[in-house]
């Protein structure tokens, strides 16, 4: 009897046993299940916009598989060879990038078949498996605009805003040189370009971020209201002259251009916050891109 009852006990302990150890092996797979892929957590993205996502838009995947396993999330700007190394190196391989990868518009690539620049990228990133989503059209589309809450918070003009627009803001009277030395000072890294009188004194700023064209800036200067322009880039044939001619004929207008990566980078930075506020399970990491180009008036290191 006695064998008995400890042969039970020892039977019991084993089941005890087995019963921790498959609960152990139930939650590893859980965690190996919990993997997200690409397509699954664009997805997320998408119902966490406001904006019906557009059927004609350039917010698509311009390499590797969206069915792939992800185990990491890289947020820029541009998806740069400097950056797409940042990201393997981080164990992203995920690119959520807000402008192109293959230097133009659209990212097409057929004419870039022979070239050898991009010849070597893709090559690096088929290599790492690297999966490049662009997240541009409704980024801009979702309200609030995602790259202008981004901007306005790294500025700190939210509470200069004169409305829900996020395009014209209200100042303390001041010059259009003393303005530009602060705002040099809050985009470090950036090479203002200022267009009119920099003595000019004014009180109305709009503010129109990336490269929305000369219309978008000409209608913006246009108005009553603004009186200085504050951009991310243009072509000099038109805006700048623009603003040339009206300071020439005495109008009250100025311009400011920080280059388009300066105007709206903060805006991907906030895109990768936002992002961690419902992908709680696989690291999203923010990857600055900084200036693209120096100037003679910046040293060089020997």
């Amino acid at each position: 009897m006695y064998y008995k009852i400890k042969t039970m006990k020892l039977i019991g302990v084993c089941l005890i046993i087995l019963v921790v150890a498959g609960t152990r092996q139930l939650r590893a797979q859980a965690i190996v299940t919990k993997t997200h892929t690409a397509s699954q957590i664009i997805g997320q993205m998408k119902t966490h916009l406001t904006c019906e996502w557009s059927a004609e838009t350039v917010d698509t995947f311009k390499s590797g598989n969206p069915d792939d396993g992800i185990t990491g999330v890289a947020v820029c700007m541009f998806a740069d060879m400097e950056t797409l190394q940042k990201a393997v190196a981080n164990h992203c391989n995920l690119i959520i990038v807000h402008e192109p990868t293959f230097y133009n518009h659209l990212d097409k690539t057929d004419f870039l078949a022979d070239n050898p620049v991009y010849q070597k990228k893709n090559e690096y990133i088929t290599k790492h498996k690297l999966i490049i989503f662009r997240f541009h059209d409704h980024w801009h589309k979702t309200l609030p605009d995602g790259i202008y809450v981004g901007m306005i918070e790294k500025l700190g003009w939210k509470a200069n805003q004169i409305d829900s627009s996020m395009l014209f803001f209200k100042f303390e009277e001041q010059t259009v040189g003393g303005f530009a030395q602060k705002l040099q000072e809050k985009l470090k890294g950036s090479q203002l370009r200022i267009v009119g009188d920099p003595l000019m004194r004014f009180t109305n700023v709009a503010l129109a971020v990336g490269a929305p064209g000369s219309n978008t800036h000409i209608n913006l200067l246009s108005g009553e209201f603004t009186e200085l322009l504050v951009a991310g880039e243009a072509s000099e044939w038109e805006t700048y002259e623009y603003v040339l001619d009206a300071a020439t004929m005495g109008m009250k207008k100025a311009a400011i251009f920080t280059g388009h990566i300066a105007s709206e980078e903060a805006g991907m930075e906030y895109c990768a916050r936002w992002m961690k506020t419902f992908i709680q399970d696989i690291p999203v990491t923010y990857f600055e891109n900084g200036s693209s180009f120096w100037t003679v008036q910046k040293p060089i290191k020997q």
